[in-house]
């Protein structure tokens, strides 16, 4: 079973994501190295597929499909990936909607037990930098209404609560990529909802395996 892939391709970084599979993206120098890193990182999310009560195919390196190159930019070679694959714009049925609602609400649920197993302080990086646990989420938590915004949700009009787990912004986020849709963007200078989930998952991801690389 092959598992079709995109490239993002900027001036000094390259992204390589699954697009079957939200979240599951990597980056490296170069094309190659890229797909190594994303077929490396398949170990780790195997788990989040799972508790969106899916398998995730055991193609190895030579199971990635490349079906797909785009262009980067300045985002892209900062460390975030940037460009919308055309295969973002395809419909969503109702059913392909909620897979991808369910993974991202996976990515939600293992960056919390990741959280929560953590200690206040992390470990710092080779040149003493580097963000603690609880600045990382509230990270995490302020890009939310961010990325809410790209699918025409404006957070000042939801109810107030708590931010992070069982927030209403995450709620009315999986509200919106559960619904089918044309796979054209919902706000002007939006999203389309495959590429938002995507962008939404990767941020997650990256950032609850961050905390579980440098925990103590």
């Amino acid at each position: 079973m092959t598992v079709p892939v995109y490239l993002e391709v900027g001036a000094r970084r390259v992204f390589a994501g699954a697009l079957e599979w939200p979240g599951w993206i990597r980056s490296a120098k170069t094309e190659d190295q890229a797909l190594d890193a994303l077929a490396a990182a398949a170990r780790r999310y195997a788990p989040v597929a799972a508790l969106a009560g899916l398998a995730l195919p055991r193609a190895g390196l030579a199971g990635l499909e490349v079906v797909e190159r785009i262009s980067g930019d300045a985002t892209t070679d900062f460390g975030a990936p940037s460009a919308i694959p055309e295969a973002d714009r395809r419909p969503l049925t109702g059913k392909q909607a909620m897979r991808v609602a369910d993974l991202v609400a996976a990515c939600w649920t293992y960056l919390d037990r990741v959280v929560a197993a953590a200690p206040a302080e992390l470990r710092k990086d080779p040149r003493g930098g580097g963000r603690d646990r609880d600045k990382v989420v509230a990270h995490v938590i302020g890009a939310e209404a961010a990325y809410a915004g790209k699918l025409g949700i404006r957070p000042r009009n939801l109810p107030p609560d708590e931010a992070g787990p069982g927030s209403a912004v995450r709620a009315a986020l999986l509200g919106v990529l559960g619904a089918a849709s044309t796979g054209e963007p919902l706000t002007e200078k939006g999203w389309p909802p495959r590429y938002a989930a995507r962008r939404i998952a990767w941020h997650v991801l990256d950032h609850a395996w961050e905390i579980e690389d440098r925990m103590p």
